[in-house]
This record gives structure tokens, C-alpha cells and sequence, in this order.
């Protein structure tokens, strides 16, 4: 099952607090970066976010699930109204994230 625009829309509006998020979609899911890492995504109409030792801090209750057959587990966010806690995750998030893979120009 894909992914709805509306569950993207209102993730995104959860995290407006935080500048430079963007998205990319794939597949009919959508891949989520803040400050041009990949924090996470939109699979399913489920946010998840990369495992990262500060996420499974800060939401030591959330779940592990799957994105998608054959995916590494990810953490379920739960409370996505919790704006506070949002910014207070990616933000401690971000420091532990791998910088992007810089991309080979097409010839």
C-alpha cells in the first residue's frame, strides 16, 4: 500500500517548526531529510525514523517495524503531535546521521 500526500502533508506540518525539511518521494513512499541527511520516512502512512542511539532515547517505547520487505527496522514515531518532542528528535537526531553520498555527474 502506497503512501498518501495528505499523511505526507501532515507529517510535514508537524515538523514545520524545523527549517530545511524536505522530502523526496520513491515508490509510492516518501524518503524524509532535514538538513539534507535522510532522517527517515512516510512507508505505509507510518513515519519512521532511522534507529539512530538518540532516537531510541528519546522514544524508548516506540516500535520497530519494517518499511518495506527486506528493510532494516526502523523506529515507529507515535506521537507525531508532540511538535516539542519532534524538533527535539531530529535535532539530536541529525548530529548522528551519515552526511550524503555525493553523487557521480551522468556523462
Amino acid at each position: 500500500m502506497a503512501s498518501t500526500k495528505d499523511y505526507l502533508d501532515y507529517v510535514l506540518e508537524q515538523l514545520s517548526g524545523l527549517e530545511d525539511i524536505s522530502y523526496r518521494a520513491m515508490m509510492g513512499e516518501y524518503v524524509l531529510y532535514y538538513q539534507g541527511k535522510v532522517f527517515g520516512g512516510i512507508y505505509d502512512n507510518r513515519f519512521l525514523v532511522k534507529p539512530v542511539k538518540s532516537a531510541a532515547e528519546l522514544m524508548p517505547e516506540a516500535p520497530y517495524e519494517l518499511p518495506y520487505e527486506g528493510g532494516k527496522e526502523m523506529l515507529m514515531v507515535e506521537d507525531i503531535e508532540d511538535r516539542e518532542l519532534m524538533e527535539k528528535l531530529l535535532n539530536a537526531m541529525v548530529g548522528e546521521l551519515p552526511a550524503p553520498k555525493k553523487r557521480k555527474p551522468k556523462k
